[in-house]
């Protein structure tokens, strides 16, 4: 394969209208709204200026009478206080914990600061800034270590209300970027880890374990080149198994595309240039979450949803979708799979592929695969959809309970 000597330069300018697609017109967001919680609140301290982490968790009637404990993970710049509702849902019969990542929702200090001027009276706080909390992602390691901590208070938690010396068994229920975190984590930490061996199964939902495809026209500007750094970081020092003529290419394309897309990102990622080099949310993505028209209007309403996203963030985060993707035939827990085969926002490609690699690791390892629908966000859509699927989430769980009594 040959390059042409404009090669990088047409990377550079593919980037450019990238961004000027999907950046338009920067707007001051407030909030103005009280944080949505749920719950009862525990505070888990942690080192640095981070502040505290909070874990909020609901109790059924009569909690020593819980099957199980479950803890909630939302996705990519949302917040666990959307999930009140599901949380009530589950903890009808399980101990149900939620809390917010690392730079999102509370987790992230302008949003924290903004959450207690308005308990103190103020009437609205600028947190148009909030994406700034992103800078120090270049990868999903300090997410990873919230889970970890709090994962470890849920177990906690769960235990105090013990019924006997039998520990409950544990099930995470995570969605899109908090399934892939979800993910990473329990298969790094699986052989070392007490918290994770008390993990008796999780439920994926539209997890991020492939880039993102956009629809429509902006699908023909910017998937060309999401594919182009996807392929490129895939095969980035990782020879694949193919004829050595094939082999050499890739090597030498990702040798340019990956160190210059890399610096790329990461320059437009510096102050005075992120300020309008950083993607804003498209009006696009929130079609694509729900069919609920209810929902929607409330996603658009929602202020403590980031909605901007450092390009920082965002070229690791493809980064630790190609490295979990060479690993992940060793994930062995079991696992309850849900995908919508139309989705844009996490492509179903990513699902059937860790699929095909784990699914015979374990005799609960379930998939259910939505052929004709679009949406992102499985715990938002519209009735009786919804309540289905919260249906079948029980029941796999009801599976996996009886298995480990």
């Amino acid at each position: 394969m040959k390059l042409n000597r404009n090669y990088p330069a047409a990377i550079l300018t593919s980037v450019f209208l990238l961004l000027t697609m999907l950046s338009g017109c920067v707007h001051h967001k407030f909030v103005s709204e009280p944080y949505p919680r749920w719950g009862e609140e525990s505070r888990v301290d942690q080192s640095g200026d981070s502040g505290p982490l909070i874990v909020r968790t609901l109790f059924p009637p009569a909690p020593t009478n819980a099957r199980a404990c479950m803890l909630l993970v939302h996705g990519m710049n949302e917040h666990v206080g959307r999930y009140g509702e599901v949380a009530r849902h589950f903890a009808r019969q399980f101990i149900v914990a939620g809390f917010d990542f690392y730079a999102h929702g509370l987790s992230n200090p302008l949003l924290r600061q903004a959450d207690m001027a308005l308990a103190g009276g103020a009437d609205r706080l600028d947190v148009s800034d909030a994406y700034l909390a992103q800078s120090s992602l270049y990868d999903l390691e300090p997410m990873r270590r919230t889970l970890d901590q709090v994962l470890r208070k849920t177990i906690a938690l769960c235990d105090e209300h013990e019924q006997g010396d039998v520990e409950r068994p544990v099930f995470i229920v995570a969605h899109s970027l908090g399934a892939l975190v979800t993910a990473s984590y329990l298969l790094s930490n699986r052989n070392e880890s007490d918290a994770v061996r008390r993990v008796q199964g999780v439920i994926f939902l539209a997890p991020a374990f492939a880039v993102s495809e956009p629809p429509g026209w902006r699908g023909w500007l910017a998937n060309p080149l999401i594919k182009l750094s996807f392929h490129a970081e895939t095969h980035f020092l990782h020879p694949q198994e193919e004829p050595l003529p094939v082999l050499m290419a890739n090597q030498l394309l990702s040798l340019v595309t990956v160190p210059l897309l890399d610096g790329i990102f990461e320059v437009f990622s510096w102050p005075g240039l992120r300020s309008f080099l950083t993607p804003g949310a498209q009006a696009w993505v929130v079609d694509y979450l729900t069919d609920s028209e209810e929902e929607k209007a409330r996603l658009r309403a929602d202020d403590w949803i980031i909605r901007r996203a450092l390009l920082r963030f965002v070229k690791g985060i493809e980064a630790e979708i190609v490295r979990f993707r060479r690993q992940m035939g060793e994930f062995t827990l079991p696992y309850y799979l849900v995908y919508s085969e139309q989705d844009p926002i996490t492509a179903s490609w990513g699902n059937k592929d860790f699929a095909r690699a784990t699914l015979v690791h374990h005799a609960d390892n379930d998939v259910l695969a939505l052929p004709d629908l679009r949406y992102h966000q499985h715990l938002f859509l519209k009735e009786p959809a919804r309540t289905e699927l919260l249906r079948h989430i029980e029941h796999w769980i009801d599976r996996r309970l009886h298995a480990v009594e």
